[in-house]
């Protein structure tokens, strides 16, 4: 341990962790490279071929160059994301309703019995039946 001093394990996590963060910005620029639908496929194959080959300046080019458009991008990709996770969960939740609730029921009911459709028995005994179930 005396041959390896604090001050080299800690460059050694720095460098560690910037390798880690070099990483993920390659990673993120090439997921908004395809992901963007507005860029050709020849554009995309351009920018990936740069962006492998020459992985510094690729990423740091396109971070120049289209850099500003990837959170717009990516918040747009998320909002829509978020707008099919309702539509879905209304949908689901729609068809898991069935029929109508127990309080939706005693609420018809009183509108027939209001309007005159049911005497006062048969609405005591609907009612009763509604509660029952």
């Amino acid at each position: 341990m005396d041959d390896y001093p604090l001050l080299n394990g800690f460059l050694t996590m720095l460098w560690f962790f910037l390798w880690i963060l070099w990483f993920m910005l390659l990673f993120r620029v090439i997921a908004d490279i395809v992901r963007d639908d507005r860029l050709s496929g020849w554009g995309k194959a351009g920018w990936m071929l740069f962006v492998c080959v020459l992985p510094f300046l690729g990423a740091f080019v396109y971070l120049g160059a289209r850099g500003k458009g990837m959170g717009r991008r990516e918040a747009r990709e998320v909002q829509a994301n978020e707008r099919a996770l309702r539509t879905y969960i209304q949908e689901a939740a729609a068809e898991g309703a069935g029929g109508p609730t127990q309080a939706e029921e005693l609420a018809q009911l009183a509108g027939l019995h209001d309007h005159g459709h049911l005497t006062d028995t048969e609405y005591e005994k609907a009612k009763s039946r509604v509660l029952a179930a």
